[in-house]
């Protein structure tokens, strides 16, 4: 009998892992405690420039590169050519729990070419250093000086040229971890090593690009006997917006109309407008021409608008300057162009920001306080590729907080690969997320194709308690279209530190964006457009960098694509809304209880309250208050304990049907043909017909409210409208309290008094006319 299969761990789990250890290196961060990871010893390296070189017996030159070799580790600088003076200044890093052996050898070689089976490369000397004799350096210490080495011939004796090298005992927080050629990437060379380093990315800064063209003068058509129909088209980069065909169809037409773009420092592409006459579907004519750099675009944070100008058209459509200059008449084009910076530029989904600070640093507010971040380990990662037969990992993660994206260096071949790497942001406002996310490096090896995502964590700083180090082990939870999937555990240590306990409660009385999107708020359709061009800018800016960040990271990272159709997310939110609605359902069904006298002892008390209340209405908004405090208070011994993570139940991951799941990740445009499309759209008409439905009875209920005073039904209305002047003499002429503890007294009545028959008013309002009726 075959064991049962066991079910996937997908919860979180508090660790106790042994952090702590040095301080960060620096100028900057003197003062920047390291002790939210584990301490790692390394061996560090730095080969800074050699002199003296003899020339090699075969081409009378010298081709240098050094060789450090620890037991089966050895790492290599580049080569020079014919250069006997070469300087390298790079640093290896050898991890000491990997080291097993009693000395390190410095090799200095000279690369020869090997021609028809000859000779290999040329020893020209080395250095032999015993373990015992190496330094130890403990940051904040400057760094170790290096210092000129004599070489040894193989037979011992002293050969020609020396060496400058240093080599000492660090660890992670030394300053030259980071740019260092790591044990762990042994088996990567070349161009390839710079993607395995850690970096400290930065995001430009975005800016949205307002342009409000309000109309044009004098332009010039060569189709005389047809009313122009002329709008603007408008280009930055690979964006273009058009505005609508103008109202007024003559040659000085009117828009007053707002174009937007997302644009990032530094500016590279100018804008481009085109005033255009559509002659016919897909043809159109230029009437005109206007190129407008960036930077000479008014910087605007306040709610007042620039000033509009008129701008001269290019009509020529020539590049010579001097046709240009003797240009006497020039049609032209009205219009604002500014760079707003009063607002936030969104990149990330609105539900979970890391920032929502203006573009302009001057309306930024005050740091509250620090946020700090250790990526320990991560452990039972699953093969992501396949090498030499067997299934292998590169794992590296970021994270992104704010405008800040930090990278960690690349693990290789590894299921538990160990980071320890710490890093640190400044924070604005505490009702912010951390993302992290971890990939497998596909570009270690040429032929490499795109990193391969293996899952991501989120962590709400306003769920963290100020002061506390939190260390758990978070799941790495990956949807594919054959199922929610482990993919391993990656190991945190959060740490929120306030500055200002003050400060951190008064930002939950301030504005959660700056004030121009309240002043002059943006639509949701222009925030999902804009929101893709940030998006789309990013990625080309931090791919630009070294190493790269690569498109699959970002949009991964940023959540694009997350306001896709997805049938899954739809019943996540309707069993989120669900979840809330359990409440007040809850309520009704304890109201009803007490009015079917199921528990006679309860009934009775309430109905004395009530007629406390009745008789003590100051006291009625108090006892609310008191009771939400109470419920406040009881419900602190059950707190949350943990930073929340991802929850599959919640998500509906572990139930989603597979079809839906093989929907979810279809591109867009759809790549399916045939039948599948026939079922998803026959699928997809039923939900919509069973939301039409929700739509029309909720619709049919508001017309009946409508009803009672629309003579629509003539004698509902007249029996209401006497409803309503019999009600108002008996509620003058009775006391209110009197009439509410008659009302309370025939609501709670004893079952034995009431008839399970829907009550007077439910009938009378079911009987009122609608406008369903109307419909085809």
């Amino acid at each position: 009998m075959a064991p049962p299969e066991q079910k996937e761990d997908f919860s979180l789990k508090e660790t106790s892992p042994k952090i702590g250890g040095g301080r960060v290196s620096g100028s900057d961060k003197l003062t920047s405690s390291f002790d939210l990871v584990e301490h790692m010893e390394f061996l560090y390296v730095r080969i800074v420039r050699a002199r003296d070189l003899p020339g090699n017996t075969v081409t009378n030159t010298c081709d240098p590169y050094v060789e450090v070799k620890i037991g089966n580790y050895k790492g290599t600088t580049i080569h020079f050519e014919k250069k006997p003076d070469p300087e390298w200044n790079q640093v290896f890093a050898f991890t000491k729990g990997r080291i097993q052996a009693t000395s390190v050898e410095i090799c200095l070689k000279d690369k020869i070419v090997v021609v028809n089976g000859g000779g290999g490369d040329q020893i020209i000397g080395k250095i032999t250093i015993d373990m015992p004799d190496i330094p130890k350096r403990v940051p904040p210490d400057s760094p170790l000086a290096p210092q000129w080495y004599r070489l040894e011939a193989s037979n011992g004796t002293r050969a020609r040229g020396e060496l400058m090298f240093a080599i000492w005992w660090g660890s992670q927080a030394d300053e030259a971890f980071s740019d260092a050629w790591h044990s762990d990437a042994a088996a990567v060379s070349g161009e390839s090593i710079m993607n395995c380093r850690s970096k400290v990315y930065v995001s430009p800064k975005l800016w949205y690009v307002r342009v409000n063209v309000i109309e044009a003068q004098d332009l010039v058509t060569k189709i005389k006997n047809k009313n122009p129909e002329v709008r603007v088209k408008a280009v930055l980069g690979n964006v273009i917006l058009k505005t609508r065909i103008s109202q007024n169809k003559n040659l000085n037409p009117t828009w007053n109309e707002d174009l937007m773009f997302v644009a990032a420092e530094p500016f590279d592409d100018p804008l481009i407008l085109t005033v255009e006459n559509e002659l016919a579907p897909n043809k159109e004519e230029c009437l005109g021409r206007l190129v407008m750099p960036l930077s000479k675009a008014d910087k605007r944070f306040l709610p007042s608008p620039v000033g509009a100008k008129w701008y001269n058209l290019d009509t020529s459509m020539s590049d010579d300057v001097a046709d240009k200059k003797n240009v006497k008449f020039a049609s032209r084009l009205c219009m604002r162009f500014s760079l707003d910076g009063g607002y936030h530029v969104f990149d990330e989904a609105t539900a979970y920001s890391s920032d929502l600070r203006a573009t302009m640093k001057q309306l930024w507010p005050g740091t509250i306080g620090v946020l700090e971040l250790g990526i320990l380990s991560a452990k039972g990662l699953l093969p992501m590729k396949s090498k030499d037969g067997r299934g292998t990992t590169d794992a590296y993660c970021v994270a992104k907080y704010a405008n800040k994206w930090v990278r960690t260096r690349t693990v290789v071949d590894s299921f538990d690969p160990k980071f320890n790497e710490q890093y640190t942001w400044e924070v604005y406002d505490p009702c912010t997320v951390i993302t992290l996310v971890v990939f497998d490096n596909c570009h270690l090896h040429p032929n490499g194709g795109t990193d391969t995502k293996i899952g991501k964590v989120r962590i709400r700083l306003s769920t963290l308690e100020t002061d506390r180090i939190y260390t758990h082990s978070y799941p790495l939870i990956a949807l594919h279209p054959t199922g929610v999937k482990k993919m391993g555990e990656i190991q945190l240590a959060v740490r929120f530190t306030c500055s200002s306990f003050f400060n951190l409660l008064q930002t939950y009385t301030q504005p959660l964006l700056p004030k121009m999107h309240y002043i002059h708020p943006l639509s949701s359709s222009q925030i999902n457009s804009l929101r893709h061009q940030s998006t789309r800018l990013l990625s080309m800016r931090l791919s630009r960098a070294e190493p790269p960040l690569r498109q699959e990271v970002v949009e991964y990272l940023l959540d694009v694509g997350s306001q896709m159709w997805s049938l899954r997310r739809g019943k996540a939110n309707v069993s989120r809304l669900m979840g809330f609605s359990q409440g007040i359902l809850a309520v009704g069904v304890w109201f009803d209880k007490i009015r079917q006298w199921k528990n006679p002892k309860l009934t009775i008390s309430v109905f004395i309250i009530y007629v406390f209340v009745i008789f003590s209405p100051q006291m009625i908004i108090p006892s609310v208050l008191l009771f939400l405090f109470g419920t406040g208070i009881m419900n602190f011994r059950n707190r949350p304990r943990n930073p929340p993570h991802m929850d599959i139940k919640l998500s509906k991951a572990d139930t989603a049907h597979p079809s839906d799941l093989e929907e979810e990740f279809d591109t867009f445009p759809s790549s399916k043909h045939g039948q599948i499309l026939t079922a998803r759209y026959d699928r997809l008409r039923d939900l919509g017909g069973r939301l039409v439905m929700l739509i029309g009875d909720l619709a049919t209920q508001l017309e009946r409210i409508q009803s009672l005073l629309s003579w629509r039904d003539r004698r509902a209305t007249s029996m209401f409208l006497m409803f309503c002047l019999v009600a108002a003499v008996v509620i003058f002429m009775i006391p209110p309290k009197q009439l509410l503890l008659f009302s309370g007294v025939f609501v709670m009545r004893h079952p034995r008094f009431r008839i399970d028959i829907p009550a007077l008013p439910q009938n009378f309002f079911r009987r009122l006319p609608a406008r369903a009726d109307m419909l085809l």
